[in-house]
Order: C-alpha cells, then sequence, then structure tokens
C-alpha cells in the first residue's frame, strides 16, 4: 500500500476491524518512511449479484443506498441519527444475506427496514409503513396506530394527573 502523503510503498498495520456486517476490512496503517498514519478499507469482492424481485415480477440489481434513502425520508425532522440509520440499513443487510443467496424479494426487505425502524422511532416507522404498505384509506393507517400504541410502554410515561 502506498502513502498518500510520502507515496512510498513500506508501511505497517496498526489496527484493523471489520465493519458493515463483517464484509469490509477497515485497516489502519503507518507509513514507516513519514510515520503519518492513514486508514485503508478493503471490501470483499462478491463474485455474485444479489437481485431484488419487486412485486410486479421485475428484477433489479440490489443496491443499498435505496434503503439508505427510505430510511432518510422517514426519519426527516426526528431524533434519529445518520448513524442509527446506517446501523439499520447494515441490520436489514445482515438479514437480507443471512437467508437469500441470489435473489431476495422486496417484501422481504421492506418488512425488516420495518421491524428494526419500528423499534428507533415509531414516528418514522409510521411514515416508512404508510408509503411502504401503500394504505388505500385512514382506517388502514388508523388500524396500524393502535399496533403502534399498543407497544407503547405506559410504565416509561409520567403520569400527567399525580399529584405533586
Amino acid at each position: 500500500m502506498r502513502c498518500p502523503f510520502c507515496k512510498n510503498d513500506n508501511d505497517k498495520v496498526i489496527d484493523s476491524r471489520s465493519s458493515d456486517g463483517s464484509r469490509i476490512i477497515r485497516r489502519r496503517r503507518q507509513c514507516l518512511e513519514c510515520d503519518r498514519r492513514f486508514t485503508t478499507y478493503e471490501k470483499i469482492s462478491e463474485s455474485f449479484k444479489l437481485y431484488v424481485v419487486k412485486k410486479d415480477k421485475s428484477r433489479v440489481p440490489y443496491d443499498r443506498e435505496k434503503i439508505v434513502c427510505g430510511l432518510q425520508k422517514a426519519c426527516y425532522k426526528r431524533a434519529v441519527s445518520v448513524e442509527q440509520i446506517q446501523l439499520i440499513a447494515d441490520k436489514v443487510e445482515e438479514d437480507v444475506f443471512q437467508n437469500f443467496d441470489k435473489e431476495v424479494i422486496s417484501a422481504f426487505i421492506g418488512e425488516s427496514v420495518m421491524t428494526h425502524l419500528r423499534r428507533t422511532d415509531k414516528v418514522a416507522y409510521i411514515r416508512f409503513a404508510s408509503v411502504y404498505r401503500e394504505f388505500k384509506d385512514a382506517g388502514e393507517l388508523m388500524e396500524e396506530f393502535s399496533h403502534i400504541i399498543d407497544d407503547v410502554d405506559v410504565s416509561d410515561q409520567p403520569d400527567l394527573f399525580e399529584d405533586k
């Protein structure tokens, strides 16, 4: 590996860590000539492509960015950090790659996103679900709200009527 500063190819690895569901290796290196440090990323080259089978039975290449984009839209103006969005995308990818080799149905991806998003932010979950499930009327949306309300732990909520 060539040092990006002095262009010498004499370095040592200081630290190695896996990320992105163990598909990327992050290496912290130190140049033995100029003593500066830099980071490299090694991605495992996959010899196959994963395809997503859409509702209309068409097939498109899997694209993580579509998941991240959908999460960003659902989490717009919510207290969900970029790191949390990336973590949800990581978990969805882990679900996908643990269960499928060459093709995954889009419904599996959508349900996985909703499962992980529901644990993170209920409002973002409802936003995502309303687009993903294509609610036809307010009744379907209210039914989904009732499921969310059933999940809320009231012991964590302050008692507004308690005497002080």
